[in-house]
């Protein structure tokens, strides 16, 4: 495992000298990336921030091998974790997860049982860790707030018929039962249609369930008094579908302000089919490396 762990350093430090490589060769040409709000004005970094920092709930949608989306997460974070009080959740982590969690953040534990003990991302190490340690460092609670991938398996599979059989204490891991679904949402016609002959309704089915949860999760431990921030694929928020969606069922009464990552050919304006994706809309250049 300790071998493992190195090896994910060594790819994630060579990633951090690819970009710093990159940048060095293309400053005086083009930024790495741009801001935009959802009208498809250029803000300033201050401004996200103060976006955000008026949310009770971020969304905030990355690309999962994106540096630059991980990079502002870890800054985002750092600066929303010094203006008062925060709670993290992370798709990247399995509601049946969180005990482990738990006990890695209060120190029961160390990172070699945490990576053993929980189902971590191939790339935890090298984009997610910081996160969970800025957590531990400043005493922040960080919900696991995905459904566990067995069921979101079988859901993909036979329906949502296949969670009847779901043993009462491990629903604890899921949304409340029945899961409502609206098959009609943009971002769930656009994933079938996406899929082409691989697509089934069960399979958007099973990406609802992961919404719900996650949603779910979010609402269970989001209050006034402090801010959410979520980290999730961007699919799951783009244009305040999935997540956000179950979000307004469940807390309507939250700000919720959501984060899209996108990768378009050109940094310069914000093409028309990412207007309104998100509240802000971070454009990473096309020839950023990615993280694996």
């Amino acid at each position: 495992m300790e071998q493992h762990s190195f090896g994910r350093k060594l790819r994630g430090l060579a990633v951090i000298l690819s970009i710093f490589t990159w940048g060095m060769g293309h400053a005086q040409d083009r930024p790495a990336y741009v801001l935009f709000n959802a009208n498809g004005k250029k803000i300033s970094y201050k401004k996200l921030l103060s976006t955000v920092a008026d949310a009770d709930v971020v969304l905030f949608g990355e690309q999962h091998n994106n540096p630059i989306a991980h990079w502002l997460e870890l800054v985002v974070a750092q600066d929303l974790a010094a203006r008062g009080p925060l709670v993290m959740g992370a798709e990247m982590i399995e509601a049946d997860d969180q005990t482990v969690l738990d006990q890695y953040l209060r120190g029961g534990i160390d990172q070699a049982a945490f990576d053993t003990l929980a189902r971590l991302w191939p790339n935890y190490a090298t984009d997610y860790a910081a996160l969970v340690d800025l957590a531990k460092e400043k005493g922040l609670p960080f919900i696991a707030t995905n459904v566990p991938r067995r069921y979101a398996r079988a859901v993909s599979k036979g329906g949502f018929e296949a969670l009847d059989t779901v043993p009462t204490a491990e629903r604890a891991w899921i949304a409340p039962l029945p899961i409502a679904f609206d098959p009609d949402l943009p971002q769930y016609v656009k994933m079938l249609s996406m899929m082409g002959d691989h697509g089934t309704p069960d399979v958007v089915k099973a990406q609802a369930l992961k919404d719900a949860t996650m949603a779910y999760f979010i609402a269970q431990n989001a209050k006034k008094s402090s801010r959410f921030l979520h980290f999730n694929g961007s699919y799951h928020s783009d244009f305040h579908a999935g997540i956000a969606w179950y979000m307004q069922r469940l807390r309507p009464e939250l700000n919720v302000v959501t984060i899209a990552t996108v990768v378009p050919e050109q940094l310069g304006r914000l093409d028309a089919e990412y207007k309104g994706q998100a509240d802000i809309i971070i454009c990473v250049d096309a020839a950023m490396p990615g993280s694996y």
